[in-house]
């Protein structure tokens, strides 16, 4: 007898804000080959050489300001989401949630998994554009883990779910809620970013040339091209709050550069926000698309950095649109999601 279950995976976060902690989450993130691309040796000397050591005590500050009483709300918003969807999805499917970095582990997970009888496994990966940083890394480490246990269920994995409506009309109702109330005169899709040569990687037949000639229209040629995906993700949203083409500018947060000549996905979001106000912007709503939940990229970078940035250099008014975290019509995407595969 058919059993069937969905894995839901996110990046992960520090087990606590502590240096220790965020040390040891920073040094599992980094070294990941997929993240940072790099000849081991050199990425493992760049990790626990450099970044480790000197980023961790910065970032645990940043995570200290970042966590609530119940803790880090990349995982807080995780379990209430799991907890939604199995409450939606009914009893006949089992519902998991697992991190690709720290815990809940994807080791452990699958283990739950397969003391339970799981016979047919929906994983999907809760990012909405499908990256090799990212997507891949996560479906990869799913496969290792499920080889490492001897253990074979069928196992569908989903890329990406940008296109679903449901998603889609999630952000929209949350970008509505500011847009429709207040006086801004532009949107901000910012994305995290990436390195550049990612996306030649990840896209057929070097169709790709990191411009519009080739995202302008999304297509089965840049279907896994993470720029096309943040440029499609945000036309779709924009369309549904009524934007003109105007009103809306695309950029991407998050750089981490780690040699010359080596640049990452343009343009960049702390200097189009500065841009913005300087050419004399006054009012601006931000998204962070790339995210479904609450974490340091929206709340601390996007909500307090850009801010910052945006009031420093003669802005008044910065929004951040909340994340999905447990909206209704999320939950709604996600059952619609992981239905379709069974």
């Amino acid at each position: 007898m058919k059993k069937k279950g969905v894995l839901l995976v996110n990046l992960g976060t520090p087990n606590s804000p502590s240096v220790k902690n965020v040390r040891v989450y920073l040094r599992e993130f980094l070294m990941d080959k997929y993240v940072i691309d790099l000849p081991y040796l050199t990425r493992w000397f760049l990790v626990n050489v450099i970044i480790a050591v000197f980023r961790a005590p910065k970032s645990a500050k940043i995570y200290q300001q970042l966590w609530t009483d119940e803790g880090s709300p990349l995982l807080v918003y995780g379990k209430k989401v799991r907890s939604l969807l199995q409450q939606e999805i009914g009893d006949n499917i089992n519902v998991y949630l697992a991190m690709r970095y720290q815990n809940p582990s994807i080791k452990n997970v699958l283990k739950e998994v397969k003391k339970e009888g799981i016979t047919d496994l929906v994983v999907i990966p809760l990012y909405p554009q499908y990256a090799s940083s990212s997507t891949k890394s996560s479906i990869e480490k799913v496969k290792e883990e499920l080889k490492k246990a001897n253990y074979e269920p069928n196992v569908k994995f989903i890329e990406n779910f940008l296109t679903n409506e449901k998603f889609i009309e999630a952000f929209t109702e949350s970008g509505n809620k500011h847009w429709k109330t207040g006086d801004y005169q532009k949107v901000l899709f910012s994305y995290h970013g990436i390195p550049e040569r990612h996306i030649i990687k990840d896209c057929k037949n070097g169709y790709c040339k990191l411009d519009d000639t080739c995202c302008a229209a999304y297509s089965d040629n840049n279907r896994l091209c993470y720029r096309a995906q943040c440029y499609e993700t945000s036309r779709l949203i924009a369309y549904k709050m009524g934007l003109k083409e105007d009103e809306y500018r695309i950029s991407f947060q998050s750089r981490l550069e780690t040699r010359a000549r080596d640049p990452w996905l343009k343009p960049y979001s702390d200097l189009v926000t500065a841009d913005l106000a300087k050419s004399g912007v006054k009012n601006v709503l931000c998204f962070s698309a790339s995210f479904i939940a609450d974490c340091l990229e929206t709340t601390i970078e996007v909500g307090e950095e850009f801010k910052e940035i945006f009031h420093k250099n003669g802005g008044e008014k910065w929004q951040l649109v909340e994340s999905l975290n447990d909206n209704p019509t999320w939950i709604a995407a996600l059952k619609e999601i992981a239905l379709k595969e069974f």
